[in-house]
């Protein structure tokens, strides 16, 4: 069957060192950039973290911030030209991901790493039964007959609750529910038991309650098979019940990190802050609801210092002329120049004086 996203990349060169044996994955300093008629895009910019086996890292933030090319990239899943995979390292495992031949990195993709996608409509082959599409890397990975892959194709259906796996396998994609075709999507990604779990937003366009069910299956799957997971979503109340840590990105950086509690409870970042006063709740019921200013920065034209400089309420002297690193950062788990002395200035103000702290500050 013919994939429907071609693979190609050019191996990077591997200075660095393997992390411990018990990170399972470990990114740093990821660029990969688009280059196109109107510039150069840099989709993700510096992008550097860690899953330990086991472990559920969530990505949030607004749509084009990098976070779906990130898992492209580690999947190894774009077109080059006209993206590039211009720096950085993918450890997975002990190997760098961008420096394996094709060959061995088909072994790794759909086997060893999985990915959910967005939109099941878009990433099942129409003209296939779902059976078949499962089937196909069950063979190809675990080197099993035909006969012994469709059993697992209906044992990996019955696993994500779809009743009547035996019917199912020989439907075609249009005769499933929305609800139904991601649970195909997920059964694929688990026939093949893999280490990590690459969920691309996978409750995108399903309805409230399809989306607690795929929600509580993934958890109830990663708990089964110990599996590592990367949850990728804009929605913070999945993150919020699904995720142990979290990395916030902007502009195609992360700008802050921390475990759940730590970036939901007391966000540093204003733009982390921004994105939890937009939530509407029972709280704020009759009230107008709090918005981020502006737009996301034109990718062609960043500014010269942080990205989120021109939308933030917070925004002073070093914001404009310096670009926060959030490796720089002290400590290092939030990019911003309010927490971190920038370069020959002074030192930070915690909060603006004529502005509401931040959260987590005292008033």
């Amino acid at each position: 069957m013919t994939p429907l996203i071609t693979a190609t990349a050019a191996p990077l060169a591997t200075p660095d060192l393997p992390p411990p044996a018990d990170v399972l994955l470990d990114v740093r300093d990821l660029r990969t950039y688009f280059h196109v008629m109107d510039g150069t895009v840099r989709a993700v910019d510096g992008v550097s973290y860690s899953i330990k086996r086991g472990q559920t890292l969530g990505i949030v933030g607004e749509s084009g911030c990098g976070k779906s090319v990130t898992a492209l990239t580690i999947m190894r899943l774009l077109d080059i030209p006209p993206a590039e995979i211009a720096s950085g390292s993918v450890w997975f495992k002990g190997r760098n991901l961008l420096c394996l031949p094709e060959d061995q990195m088909r072994r790794v993709r759909g086997n060893e790493i999985s990915m959910i996608f967005q939109e099941p409509m878009t990433s099942l082959n129409p003209v296939y039964t779902v059976g078949d599409q499962i089937t196909e890397g069950v063979v190809l990975h675990k080197k099993l007959s035909k006969k012994a892959g469709l059993e697992k194709a209906i044992e990996s259906l019955r696993l994500v609750g779809i009743n009547n796996p035996e019917r199912r396998v020989k439907q075609y994609p249009h005769e499933l529910s929305g609800g139904m075709r991601q649970r195909v999507m997920i059964a694929m990604a688990l026939a093949c038991d893999p280490d990590l779990i690459i969920a691309d937003e996978p409750t995108t366009a399903l309805d409230v309650t399809i989306q607690a069910q795929i929600l509580e299956l993934i958890r109830k799957v990663q708990d089964e098979t110990g599996a590592a997971l990367m949850l990728i979503t804009h929605d913070l109340g999945v993150v919020a019940e699904t995720v142990q840590d979290v990395i916030v990105m902007y502009a195609g950086r992360v700008v802050e990190s921390g475990t759940v509690d730590e970036v939901l409870l007391a966000p540093k970042h204003p733009y982390t802050k921004g994105l939890l006063e937009s939530i509407p709740s029972k709280g704020k019921r009759g009230q107008r609801l709090n918005v981020i200013k502006g737009t996301v920065a034109n990718p062609f034209n960043l500014p010269a210092g942080c990205n989120f400089a021109p939308r933030c309420p917070y925004a002073f002297g070093p914001c404009s002329t310096h670009d926060p690193q959030i490796e720089a950062a002290s400590p290092p788990d939030v990019a911003c120049w309010l927490y971190t002395r920038a370069p020959g200035g002074p030192p930070p103000p915690r909060l603006r004086p004529h502005l509401a702290p931040l959260a987590g500050e005292p008033s």
